[in-house]
């Protein structure tokens, strides 16, 4: 199992195009952890906006009676990526992985597959 500060080095070392990953909560907007990003991406304010997405959805869902479950949520702008994963169990309610990638150099079904191996080894 890994702890926040792994999962986030690892997001970045083992995922191709990733710039930035953060650990939310959607309940408070507040970053439990973060990395990458830099002067021209604020991550702790896109990590806050992001709660904004997610509470929407699950607030959507609940209105339509849909008895499912979030995996990831997917946001293309014109030069990156960016990935939500919310977690499950251990701990994770209302928790959500946020992954900034860069599309020139991110393989979008590999980055699914590496957040939902990095996200399932969380522990939190």
């Amino acid at each position: 199992m890994a702890n926040t500060e792994t999962a986030l080095k690892e997001c970045l070392s083992a995922i191709d195009g990733a710039t930035a990953v953060a650990l939310v909560d959607y309940t408070s907007g507040m970053a439990l952890g973060t990395l990458g990003g830099g002067k021209d991406f604020n991550l702790e304010i896109a990590a806050a906006g992001n709660t904004d997405v997610v509470r929407s959805k699950l607030r959507t869902m609940e209105h339509l009676g849909l008895n499912d479950e979030i995996e990831d949520i997917l946001i293309t702008l014109s030069t990156q990526y960016h990935l939500v994963r919310l977690l499950k169990g251990r701990g994770g309610n209302g928790l959500f992985l946020y992954l900034v990638l860069d599309s020139t150099r991110a393989n979008l079904a590999m980055a699914r597959h590496q957040l939902r191996r990095i996200e399932a080894e969380l522990e939190v």
